[in-house]
């Protein structure tokens, strides 16, 4: 047996020696405390442009294969030649009132309203991972109200870089949460007016109302999340518990 086979642990190869000798503190640390990776803080805002504009790409694409469909039926004789004043009609837009802005309702098209329920889709899905990664190291919420403080705080901290400026609640289930400069609106204008830029917004903050229901819903909380804008760039969120919370 030679000096070299003497020095190997058993059951090593020669080469795996050298793995066996203690790691330093600095490398200890690294692996206790890995270096968090950043990313520019307005990725969120680019995100939040490309997302809508290939919402309502997809939005429409889907309507106008409804509507062929639709079309197709009734010259086949599957459907009445009224049905299709129900869903717009060719040349008519289907109008419909939804988001409160600037002390009165948005009237919204079809396609608008397909957008922004697509939008409050993908933001639920997002919001419900965000929730996972904000609260692993956080004890458990006692209560709603801790879990819309959470909210507040560290998910607003996390995507739009401040907390919410103001939070009130009548403590039978309904929260509302102000923010006086909300970020995904700040710089949002129309060279058609002020009318016309509340309805663009009305766009831009349905992602952010499914982020918050999706963060509820994580947290096991169901809720009914709606928006209203007064006036640029402000942005108040209304969380209504559903029956049971």
């Amino acid at each position: 047996m030679n000096r070299d086979s003497l020095q190997t642990p058993r059951g090593l190869a020669p080469w795996a020696a050298s793995s066996t000798s203690l790691a330093s503190p600095s490398e200890l640390f690294q692996l206790a405390e890995p270096t968090a990776h950043q990313i520019d803080g307005v990725v969120m805002d680019y995100f939040l442009i490309e997302l809508v504009e290939t919402m309502r790409a997809s939005t429409e694409v889907a309507i106008k294969r409804r509507k062929d469909a639709e079309q197709e039926m009734i010259n086949a004789g599957l459907l009445p030649a009224s049905a299709s004043s129900s869903f717009g009609g060719k040349g008519k837009r289907d109008t419909r009132d939804s988001i409160m802005s600037g002390g009165g309702k948005i009237v919204e098209t079809e396609e608008q309203e397909g957008l922004r329920k697509r939008l409050e889709t993908v933001g639920v899905h997002v919001g419900s991972n965000l929730a996972e990664k904000l609260s692993r190291d956080k004890p458990r919420f006692t209560d709603t109200l801790d879990s819309v403080k959470f909210i507040c705080k560290d998910v607003w901290t996390a995507c739009w870089e401040k907390q919410v400026d103001n939070l009130r609640t009548n403590h039978r289930g309904v929260y509302v949460l102000q923010d006086n400069s909300f970020r995904p609106i700040a710089r949002l204008s129309s060279w058609d007016g002020q009318r016309e830029a509340l309805q663009h917004a009305a766009v831009y903050v349905a992602f952010s109302a499914g982020l918050i229901r999706g963060v509820l819903q994580r947290l096991g909380i169901n809720a009914t999340v709606t928006t209203e804008i007064p006036q640029l760039p402000q942005c108040i969120f209304q969380v209504k518990l559903t029956k049971g919370h």
